[in-house]
C-alpha cells in the first residue's frame, strides 16, 4: 500500500513538474512574440522623441538582429555550463533589465544599447526555449512544437494592438507613450522565471556516446540539408511581413489599410496552422511534412503573382504552408541529435540568421533590378520578380526536403 502511495505521489509530482514545464515554455513564447513585435507601433515615436534619421532607426534594427545573433553563438554553450534551467532565467531577466534601460534612455547611445541588451535576451530565449522543449516534448515532438510556436503566432499578432493602445494610456495627466509600454510589457518577461525556479528540466541524454559537436555538424550533409531548408523558409516567412504590404501597394494600388488587412490574414491564416496541422507532422514524418508544406506556400504565392490582383488572397492562404516549417525543423533537430539538441539548434538558427539578413537584401536587389532594367521606379514587374523570388525560396526549402528525404532513406534514418 505505501508502494501504491510511494508511486502515486511520483505521478503527482511528475505532473505538477510537467504543468510548470508547460508554463515556461508556452509563456515564454508569448513573452517573445510581444517583445518582438510591440515595436512597430514604437518605432515612428521614438524617432519622433529622438528626431533620427532613417539612417538611424535602419542601425537601430541592425544591432537588433546583431545582438540576437550574437546571443545565438553562445547560448547552447552557456545552457552547457550553468544548465537550461538558469540560461532561461538569465534570458528572461535581461529582457526584464532591458526595459528598464530602455525606460530611462535620454540619448540615443542608451537607446541602442538597451535595444542591443533586448535582443541580446531575444536570442537567448529563442535558443533555450527550443533545448527546453527539444528535451521536454519527447513524445508527438512536431505537435508539441507547432503548438508552442503557435503562442508565439498569438502574441506576435496582438503585440501590435496591445503596443498601441498601451501608448495612449494616461497616467498623471501624461502618456505612457513607448518608455512605458516596454517597461511595462518586458517586466512580463519575470513572470516566467517564477516557475523556472519550482521546475525540474531534464537533462540532455548523453548515453556514453559522443556528444555532436560544432566539427561534427560541419562534416555532415544531413546539418547542412537542414540549415538550407531553415533559412529557405523561413525567409520566405519573415520575407511576407516585410514586403506584402508594399507590393499590394505599388503593384495593385492598394491603400495601406486593405494591404494590412491582407497581412494579418496571412498571419491570421499562419497562427492557425500551427494549432491544427501540428498533429500531422508526427503522423508523416517531419522531413515530408516540410516537403509538402513549402511546396503548398511556394505554389500559392506564384498562383497569386500569375493571377493577379483576383488571386491575392493566396497570399495569404501561403501562411499555412510556411507557418509549419519552423517548430518542424526544430522537431527533426531534437529527434536527429538527442546528445547535443542546443549545439544542433545554435548552428542551425545562426547560420539561418546570416541567411536571413542577406535573403532580404537580395529580394530589394532584384525589385531594384528590374525596374532599372525596364526604367521604372515603381513598376509591378520590378515587385513581381521580388515576391516571385519569395516563392521561389519556399520551392527550394521543399526541392532540399527531396534530397534530404531520398538520403535518409538511403540510409534508412528517416524522420
Amino acid at each position: 500500500m505505501s508502494m501504491d502511495h510511494l508511486n502515486a505521489s511520483n505521478k503527482e509530482k511528475s505532473k505538477l513538474n510537467y504543468s510548470l514545464l508547460l508554463i515556461v515554455i508556452f509563456g515564454g513564447f508569448l513573452i517573445f512574440g510581444l517583445s518582438e513585435n510591440v515595436k512597430g507601433p514604437a518605432i515612428p515615436i521614438i524617432q519622433a522623441d529622438f528626431l533620427l534619421s532613417e539612417s538611424q532607426i535602419g542601425f537601430l534594427l541592425a544591432i537588433n538582429s546583431l545582438g540576437y545573433l550574437i546571443a545565438c553563438t553562445f547560448t547552447a554553450a552557456l545552457a552547457n555550463r550553468i544548465g537550461i534551467k538558469w540560461t532561461g532565467i538569465v534570458a528572461f531577466a535581461s529582457m526584464a533589465v532591458s526595459g528598464i534601460c530602455l525606460y530611462f534612455s535620454e540619448k540615443y547611445f542608451a537607446l541602442s544599447s538597451s535595444y542591443f541588451l533586448l535582443y541580446i535576451g531575444n536570442g537567448m530565449l529563442e535558443i533555450g526555449l527550443g533545448i527546453m522543449a527539444a528535451r521536454i516534448f519527447t513524445k508527438n515532438t512536431g505537435f508539441m512544437m507547432n503548438l508552442a510556436h503557435f503562442f508565439y503566432g498569438l502574441s506576435s499578432m496582438v503585440a501590435p494592438i496591445i503596443a498601441s493602445w498601451m501608448m495612449r494610456w494616461t497616467i498623471s495627466g501624461g502618456e505612457l507613450s513607448w518608455r512605458g509600454m516596454y517597461f511595462i510589457v518586458l517586466l512580463l518577461a519575470l513572470l516566467p522565471i517564477i516557475p523556472s525556479f519550482f521546475g525540474k528540466f531534464p537533462e540532455e541524454e548523453t548515453n556514453g556516446e559522443e556528444n555532436v559537436s560544432y566539427r561534427i555538424l560541419l562534416r555532415d550533409p544531413v546539418a547542412w540539408l537542414i540549415v538550407m531548408i531553415l533559412s529557405f523558409g523561413v525567409v520566405s516567412e519573415l520575407a511576407v511581413g516585410g514586403w506584402l504590404v508594399n507590393f499590394l501597394i505599388k503593384a495593385y494600388s492598394w491603400n495601406i489599410e486593405t494591404a494590412s488587412g491582407m497581412l494579418s490574414m496571412f498571419f491570421l491564416f499562419f497562427m492557425l496552422s500551427r494549432l491544427i496541422l501540428g498533429p500531422l507532422t508526427d503522423r508523416i514524418g517531419y522531413t515530408l511534412s516540410i516537403m509538402i508544406f513549402a511546396a503548398f506556400s511556394g505554389i500559392c504565392s506564384f498562383s497569386a503573382i500569375i493571377i493577379g490582383e483576383k488571386g491575392a488572397i493566396l497570399f495569404a492562404i501561403a501562411g499555412i504552408g510556411i507557418a509549419p516549417i519552423y517548430p518542424t525543423v526544430m522537431a527533426l533537430l531534437a529527434k536527429r541529435y538527442p546528445r547535443g539538441t542546443g549545439t544542433a539548434i545554435t548552428f542551425t538558427v545562426t547560420l539561418m540568421g546570416i541567411a536571413s539578413v542577406l535573403g532580404n537584401l537580395l529580394i530589394g536587389v532584384i525589385i531594384d533590378g528590374i525596374n532599372r532594367l525596364f526604367h521604372t521606379s515603381n513598376g509591378i514587374i520590378g515587385q513581381q520578380a521580388g515576391y516571385g523570388f519569395i516563392a521561389l525560396l519556399s520551392l527550394l526549402c521543399s526541392i532540399c526536403c527531396v534530397i534530404l528525404f531520398y538520403y535518409l532513406r538511403k540510409k534508412r534514418e528517416l524522420i
